[in-house]
């Protein structure tokens, strides 16, 4: 992992004492909030339907047990004693007061952390595979690519004030777990018929009003031309790429209205003058990176299958919990483990203090101090020893974080939605406790298999509806809240975007659609192996609204 240098330490500390002059300013009345508001983005500080929320930075996931320990400390001292993981694998306080936050942030310094560049219009946190340097599919390690991209576009000066925001993900396996044909640029990290390392490059991703799919626009591209490439995109899109309306300012409008082949000339045209330039990647500078994300060091723990079947005999909760928290690691006496924050009933990738605090502890004692944010707003621990599982699902369970549904229809991603935001039409909350209370059961949740459901409460998409493959959006019509279904979308490989259903549902009929949607599925699967996707891409959605609308559906 990264570790800051003196520049950093000092930068870090200017802005924090910046910031602090700042808000005495606000306070004393001297700025007013709009003059205030760019300055509080800048540092990661919005203002809520109730509150100030701070956004904290978690470049590419990856954190250590102290920094956990520290995000802990805040969320005890300065805040309500929780932290909301975020789908951008950040992580947000909804309660500080503004007179502490200043404090927070140099709190944050002191562990190598900050909130600098997680709001405005400029390069937001890039994102990268939470099973990043541990996945047995894995062609190479993403974050040292991440990280390049992370210094290059701190506070750079020429894409400081873009048309809109920008996001960037990294992935280094077959299988996309980064989501990056959603972003603004997708990197799939792959090697050549020559086993050369570089990318695949996709634009013009992006879900939120118009939600569009990215492009391919290289096949390959060299690792030393990352830099010159990634540049030449984004100075393309900062000169054309619109201002005049924030709806249509995001580099997918320009890709759809410029249309594909001419941007890719004008993206290739401005790559060619860049090529040579100071942006070329010394193969030096790539391997000096890449050492910071050396693979942990693991012990030889062969008795790790031993020990494992031997409690799988005897705790029935274990079994569950081992086959879909517990993934394949590299190293066959090791495990990936998903940490679910997604408690039945509870709120989709909050985590307390007292949480974060045993993650880190377990992060120390069993997973070579390594912790990762999930753009699925989980936790995982990526090194955990097989013969250790057991031993770190008796503390999951003692501290509530045991829930045995990775990638289950309870295993829910929201967004904070109108209880906490100011942006949203309608609760995203309730509706997600709601229905991972009706499919509580581990065994309806087995039978159904493997089911995405993301929930926005507003078209920004914060939720990621419209890759759920089963989607639900919040909107607000004649003043009341309303539930608008997608169905079919999906976030991997080959990523689609859900299909409108049909008319909304109101609050209280919500719950019933969803149970309706899946008990249409499990009737109609071909086998317990055809899961919900493959079932809805091979019978269209005509059977899912016969079964929602009657009546409708028919006259439709």
């Amino acid at each position: 992992m990264y570790r800051y240098d003196e520049f950093d330490h000092a930068f870090v500390q200017a802005r924090v004492a910046e910031f602090r002059d700042q808000v005495e300013r606000r306070l004393s009345g001297e700025l007013t909030e709009d003059q205030f508001k760019p300055l509080r983005l800048m540092n990661g500080v919005y203002l809520q339907l109730h509150a100030y929320m701070l956004r904290i930075a978690i470049p590419y996931g990856s954190l250590t047990a102290r920094q956990m320990r520290r995000l802990a400390h805040i969320a005890r001292t300065y805040d309500k004693g929780y932290g909301h993981f975020t789908t951008r694998q950040n992580l947000q306080f909804h309660w500080p007061k503004l007179t502490d936050i200043p404090r927070v942030l140099e709190e944050l310094a002191e562990v190598e952390m900050h909130a600098i560049q997680t709001s405005g219009n400029c390069i937001r946190n890039v994102t990268a595979d939470h099973f990043a340097g541990a996945a047995a599919d894995e062609v190479a390690d993403p974050r040292p690519y991440a990280e390049i991209l992370r210094q290059w576009s701190s506070l750079h000066p020429e894409f400081s004030y873009l048309p809109r925001k920008f996001k960037i993900a990294v992935t280094g396996a077959e299988r996309d777990r980064a989501a990056i044909e959603v972003h603004d640029i997708g990197l799939h990290l792959k090697k050549n018929e020559e086993g050369a390392l570089g990318f695949a490059v996709f634009v013009g991703g992006g879900l939120g009003r118009t939600p569009m799919v990215a492009k391919k626009i290289r096949d390959f591209l060299p690792e030393q031309d990352l830099l010159s490439y990634v540049t030449a995109i984004l100075r393309v899109y900062n000169l054309n790429g619109r201002r005049d309306n924030k709806y249509k300012a995001r580099i997918k409008i320009l890709v759809h209205e410029t249309g594909t082949g001419e941007l890719t000339a004008q993206v290739e045209k401005e790559f060619a003058a860049l090529k040579e330039s100071e942006l070329k990647l010394p193969d030096a500078d790539i391997r000096a990176i890449e050492t910071y994300f050396a693979p942990p060091k693991l012990k030889p723990r062969p008795e790790g299958d031993a020990a494992v079947s031997k409690v799988v005999k005897a705790d029935p909760g274990f079994a569950d919990w081992l086959r879909r928290n517990a993934h394949t690691h590299r190293n066959p006496d090791y495990a990936s483990v998903t940490v679910s924050l997604k408690g039945i009933g509870e709120v989709p990738g909050d985590a307390t203090d007292v949480q974060m605090d045993a993650i880190a502890d377990l992060a120390e004692r069993y997973g070579n101090d390594e912790i990762r944010v999930s753009h699925e707003q989980n936790l995982i621990l990526p090194h955990v020893a097989r013969a250790d599982l057991p031993a770190v699902h008796a503390r999951l369970v003692e501290i509530g974080l045991a829930t045995s549904n990775a990638g289950l229809i309870t295993d829910i991603i929201a967004c904070p939605g109108l209880d906490y935001c100011a942006l949203a039409n309608a609760r995203s909350i309730p509706v997600a406790q709601e229905i991972s209370q009706r499919f509580a059961t581990q065994a309806r949740q087995d039978e159904i298999g493997d089911l995405q459901i993301k929930i926005s409460g507003c078209i920004n998409a914060c939720g990621h509806h419209h890759v759920g493959h089963i989607g639900i959006l919040g909107v607000e019509k004649k003043g009341t809240e309303l539930y608008q279904v997608t169905l079919g979308g999906s976030a991997r490989e080959g990523s689609t975007i859900g299909e409108i259903i049909g008319r909304g549902f109101a609050p209280e009929e919500i719950t019933d659609a969803v149970e309706t949607i899946v008990d249409t599925y499990l009737a109609k699967r071909e086998n317990r192996d055809e899961t919900f996707l493959e079932a809805y891409r091979r019978l269209g959605p005509a059977p899912f609204k016969e079964a929602l609308y009657g009546h409708e559906a028919k006259a439709a």
